[in-house]
């Protein structure tokens, strides 16, 4: 097992893998009831796991609820993150959804409620909402690490232009600084690598990584079967819907067979040799329903990919980073003088 910060900004200490609680309940129609989330969350502990991921709106409500019953016996060993901004409820009204100052506040209380506990390690402001401005968002933070209600602060699904304002932001105003970014990525959704995993990497943010199997999509199981998240919430999930996707599948397949580990194995272990040769800490998602996707999870720890696979399946999974970064490669041996070897090589998306 491995420990690490969570970003070059903060000394929170964090296990490589963050458990998600998606699935802690059934108040969306699909999840797990009590009994099997508690069966989850005591492997996840015994395998060494401390970082926990829950938002007010999953199951609406009832995850925070469960894993209040899960940590209450040791609360200061887990890391604990939830996050803010759709409501925890399945019509929430206009006074209690968004990013103002006045849904933050009611939202931490409400979650602190939930989870029964007086603070919350890592509290992510969940989406924008096109509304609220920066400045708001990151003030109701400081005063709330300022409080002691939450501990540290991050970004999820900000477009890289507007946390890399905000982190400037705080540090301008000794504001409670951003601590990191929660971002989709797998090896059929890398366009992370464009602007947001740079971005992360150059400012020492920790990155939260979440659907590392695209949704199931990377399991193979929709190749035979519609069964799972596509068919139960039918939401956030990838389909064969272009070549690179059937190619990229294909390849996980191939090395699967290759290395005797399954499919889903093949794509976390990507992604965890993708996070280890970041600049700062890439932490994958875990988001299981039952125990047997927990163990297999858990699994993909011990597998290692050869120098030729991890190449390969970065290779066909690989995206355009568009404008302007082709230009940009385009002059830079000119910039430099024809000699790269004169300035440093930036820090650049692994291929």
């Amino acid at each position: 097992m491995r420990y690490t910060t969570f970003g070059r900004r903060t000394g929170l200490r964090v296990f490589e893998y963050a458990l998600g609680t998606g699935n802690f309940g059934t108040g969306w129609g699909a999840g797990a009831d009590v009994d099997e989330s508690r069966r989850m969350f005591d492997r996840f502990a015994e395998a060494g796991g401390t970082f926990i991921d829950t938002a007010d709106n999953y199951q609406f409500g009832e995850s925070e609820e469960i894993l209040a019953k899960f940590i209450a016996a040791d609360r200061d060993h887990f890391v604990v993150a939830s996050k803010f901004t759709n409501g925890a409820t399945a019509q929430p009204d206009v006074s209690r959804t968004g990013n103002s100052r006045k849904n933050m506040i009611h939202s931490v209380e409400a979650s602190l409620k939930r989870l029964g506990t007086d603070y919350i390690d890592l509290y992510w402001v969940h989406f924008p909402d096109g509304l609220t401005p920066m400045e708001e968002i990151l003030r109701g933070i400081d005063d709330l690490v300022g409080s002691g209600k939450i501990l540290h602060a991050a970004l999820s699904n900000f477009p890289a232009w507007r946390v890399s304002r905000a982190a400037a932001l705080a540090d301008l105003k000794s504001w409670a600084p951003v601590a990191g970014i929660q971002v989709e990525y797998s090896l059929v959704e890398r366009t992370a690598d464009r602007e947001l995993l740079p971005m992360a990497e150059s400012l020492g943010l920790g990155a939260a990584l979440w659907s590392p199997l695209g949704g199931g999509l990377l399991t193979g199981k929709y190749r035979g079967s519609a069964a799972g998240r596509l068919s139960d919430l039918k939401t956030l999930v990838h389909t064969e819907d272009d070549d690179r996707k059937t190619a990229v599948l294909d390849t996980v397949l191939a090395v699967a067979q290759e290395t005797g580990a399954t499919a889903a194995q093949v794509s976390v272990a990507w992604v965890r040799e993708r996070a280890a040769r970041a600049a700062t800490s890439f932490i994958p998602i875990i988001g299981p329903r039952n125990l047997g996707q927990l163990d297999s999870y858990l699994g993909a720890l011990d597998v290692q990919l050869t120098p030729e696979q991890y190449a390969r399946l970065s290779k066909v999974s690989l995206v355009a980073l568009g404008v302007p970064h082709g230009v940009n490669d385009s002059v830079r041996d000119r910039v430099r003088g024809g000699d790269a070897s004169l300035v440093a090589e930036p820090l650049r998306p692994v291929a």
